[in-house]
């Protein structure tokens, strides 16, 4: 079962990813995007949080973001 967010908490989430995990956002949207295949939000969701010990609110804002930019280059 998914959690929904509101957009506000999710940019404050975005905001301290690197202060809560170490690494920098770009670092995190690359690993999604390096990482294997997944299709499914859940999917991708739960390999991040496994490969890297991320709290689901943590993986949940990286992988939301992650879809944002994805579907932002398609429409560009």
């Amino acid at each position: 079962m998914s959690v929904e967010f509101s957009e506000e908490t999710h940019r404050n989430m975005i905001s301290r990813i690197h202060r809560t995990t170490g690494r920098e956002l770009a670092d995190w949207l690359r690993t999604v995007d390096e990482g294997p295949s997944l299709v499914r939000f859940e999917e991708k969701l739960s390999w991040l949080r496994g490969a890297h010990e991320l709290s689901y609110g943590q993986a949940k804002a990286i992988i939301h973001e992650y879809d944002l930019r994805r579907a932002a280059r398609k429409r560009g």
